[in-house]
Protein backbone atom coordinates (compact mmCIF):
# COMPACT_ATOMS: atom_id res chain seq x y z
CA UNK A 1 0.00 0.00 0.00
CA UNK A 2 2.78 2.38 0.86
CA UNK A 3 4.59 1.65 -2.26
CA UNK A 4 1.55 2.32 -4.20
CA UNK A 5 1.07 5.53 -2.64
CA UNK A 6 4.76 6.43 -3.39
CA UNK A 7 4.77 5.81 -6.86
CA UNK A 8 1.44 8.03 -7.41
CA UNK A 9 2.92 10.76 -5.40
CA UNK A 10 5.75 10.60 -8.01
CA UNK A 11 4.40 10.44 -11.30
CA UNK A 12 1.52 13.01 -9.96
CA UNK A 13 4.27 16.02 -10.27
CA UNK A 14 5.35 15.39 -13.91
CA UNK A 15 1.46 15.15 -15.03
CA UNK A 16 0.57 18.37 -13.04
CA UNK A 17 3.55 19.75 -15.08
CA UNK A 18 2.78 18.72 -17.72
CA UNK A 19 -0.81 20.07 -17.50
CA UNK A 20 0.26 23.36 -16.05
CA UNK A 21 2.81 23.79 -19.34
CA UNK A 22 -0.35 22.80 -21.83
CA UNK A 23 -2.71 25.66 -19.48
CA UNK A 24 0.12 28.46 -19.87
CA UNK A 25 0.62 27.56 -23.70
CA UNK A 26 -3.02 27.99 -24.50
CA UNK A 27 -3.20 31.16 -22.29
CA UNK A 28 -0.56 32.46 -24.34
CA UNK A 29 -2.25 31.22 -27.47
CA UNK A 30 -5.42 33.24 -26.46
CA UNK A 31 -3.83 36.31 -25.41
CA UNK A 32 -2.10 36.15 -28.93
CA UNK A 33 -5.24 35.99 -30.67
CA UNK A 34 -6.96 38.62 -28.94
CA UNK A 35 -4.23 40.97 -29.68
CA UNK A 36 -4.57 40.03 -33.21
CA UNK A 37 -8.28 40.70 -33.40
CA UNK A 38 -8.37 43.82 -31.34
CA UNK A 39 -5.21 45.08 -34.44
CA UNK A 40 -8.20 44.08 -37.15
CA UNK A 41 -10.40 45.99 -35.35
CA UNK A 42 -8.50 48.79 -35.37
CA UNK A 43 -7.84 48.27 -38.74
CA UNK A 44 -11.44 48.04 -39.63
CA UNK A 45 -12.23 51.39 -37.81
CA UNK A 46 -9.65 52.90 -39.66
CA UNK A 47 -10.89 52.01 -42.77
CA UNK A 48 -14.73 52.59 -41.77
CA UNK A 49 -13.42 56.13 -41.39
CA UNK A 50 -11.16 56.12 -44.56
CA UNK A 51 -14.55 55.61 -46.65
CA UNK A 52 -16.63 57.26 -44.63
CA UNK A 53 -14.44 60.53 -45.75
CA UNK A 54 -14.56 59.40 -49.36
CA UNK A 55 -18.06 59.04 -49.74
CA UNK A 56 -18.11 62.34 -47.91
CA UNK A 57 -15.51 64.11 -50.56
CA UNK A 58 -17.47 62.17 -53.22
CA UNK A 59 -20.13 63.25 -52.16
CA UNK A 60 -19.61 67.09 -51.79
CA UNK A 61 -18.25 66.44 -55.80
CA UNK A 62 -21.43 65.39 -56.57
CA UNK A 63 -23.24 68.26 -55.48
CA UNK A 64 -20.82 70.63 -56.97
CA UNK A 65 -20.77 69.19 -60.78
CA UNK A 66 -25.01 69.45 -59.82
CA UNK A 67 -24.78 73.10 -59.58
CA UNK A 68 -21.97 73.71 -62.53
CA UNK A 69 -24.67 71.40 -64.44
CA UNK A 70 -27.66 73.72 -63.19
CA UNK A 71 -25.76 77.32 -63.74
CA UNK A 72 -25.04 75.97 -67.66
CA UNK A 73 -28.68 75.33 -68.29
CA UNK A 74 -29.68 78.80 -67.44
Amino acid sequence: MTGTIAVIMIFSIPIVSILTFHTQRLAKIKHSMIKDEITLEKLKQENFLLETEKMKIELEQIKFENLQDKTKIM
